[in-house]
């Protein structure tokens, strides 16, 4: 297994471990307290179990290597849970809201405030930490599942801060609607980030750009430019899961024969693949120059040059991603 899998594999782990223990720590805050804004938190936390355990076989599934029924490999099968995992934060803040208004029309005693607070704090410090750390190790991994569970948490913590907020109003107050509406609030927010982790999957499953992966790639082909690589276009970048497919038309010199093609494509292949954590997958089509190329060509002693050397074109997401080779750009 790679390193970065095991690194994956790890870390949600930790998260499914930490999801278990802070429903059961907040669970048993809302026994003492009878708190609907703590109930709330702890409604949520069954949410946060079976959206990790769901992450947990995603991570495993998108590991497996490709097979002949999936021949680019299992990893988006992350981006099904990092919806997945929004649709069941939705469902969280419809059902919060719910109780919420309920416990307006029908307001409950509060007790042991106190250790409430104390409880929820820990979860905040908890979840906060680890679902830090998940969104990192995810980046780092490009793993859609890690950063959609590291968002959950990190936003599971924001959640406690306002029912301890609300607490803390509540006990300076003694007026017991602050309880509901802070649930209420708390409904809201949850509601908005599972739309938001909804749109990012559907985002990835339809292959939407992504400008800082396109960015990040355009700036390692920048850095490691040979004189010889004329022009690049039609760039596109795919990702399965921690992988990537990335295509595009290199230009080379016409006469060249396929030796130094190979050569060079093989190098352009190497720069993309230079800091890579997980696999990279490139499909290269080398173009031949042509005359009006001249003008942006810096390779030296072309025995076939037509135009003298004008200026450099300054590769950028938007002119690599077009299909076609950039002589309007010297004109």
């Amino acid at each position: 297994m790679q390193v970065s899998q095991k690194s994956k594999f790890r870390w949600i782990i930790v998260s499914l471990t930490l999801s278990i223990v802070l429903m059961i720590i907040k669970f048993g805050a809302y026994y003492l307290t009878h708190s609907n804004a703590i109930l709330s938190d702890a409604l949520e936390s069954i949410i946060n179990v079976i959206a990790s355990g769901f992450a947990f076989y995603s991570i495993y599934l998108s590991s497996q290597p490709k097979d002949h029924d999936h021949p680019y490999g299992h990893g988006k099968i992350e981006y099904f849970s990092s919806g997945f995992e929004g649709a069941l934060i939705i469902i969280a803040g419809v059902w919060i809201a719910v109780e919420a208004i309920q416990h307006f029309i029908h307001p409950q005693p509060i007790q042991h405030l106190d250790w409430g607070v104390w409880l929820i704090l820990l979860t905040v410090v908890l979840n906060g930490g680890v679902g830090y750390y998940l969104q990192k190790v995810g980046k780092q991994t490009r793993s859609e599942a890690l950063i959609a569970d590291g968002k959950h948490l990190m936003t599971d913590s924001i959640s406690s801060v306002l029912i301890l907020v609300g607490l803390g109003l509540l006990m300076l107050t003694g007026l017991q609607w602050i309880d509901s509406a802070a649930s209420l609030v708390l409904s809201m927010i949850i509601f908005y980030n599972g739309f938001k982790l909804i749109r990012r999957s559907a985002a990835a499953l339809m292959d939407e750009t992504d400008p800082e992966l396109m960015e990040h790639i355009v700036e390692l082909i920048k850095d490691h430019k040979k004189e010889y690589w004329i022009d690049v276009h039609n760039m596109r970048i795919q990702k399965y899961g921690s992988d990537l497919h990335i295509d595009c038309h290199l230009t080379l010199p016409y006469y060249w024969d396929l030796k130094q093609v190979h050569e060079a494509v093989h190098e352009f292949e190497d720069a993309l693949e230079a800091d890579a954590e997980g696999n990279v997958e490139l499909f290269i089509h080398a173009d031949p120059c042509l005359p009006a190329c001249c003008k942006y060509c810096r390779v030296a002693e072309c025995h076939v040059r037509t135009k003298a050397f004008k200026k450099d074109i300054d590769w950028s997401i938007h002119n690599l991603a077009k299909n076609q080779k950039h002589f309007v750009e010297v004109e």
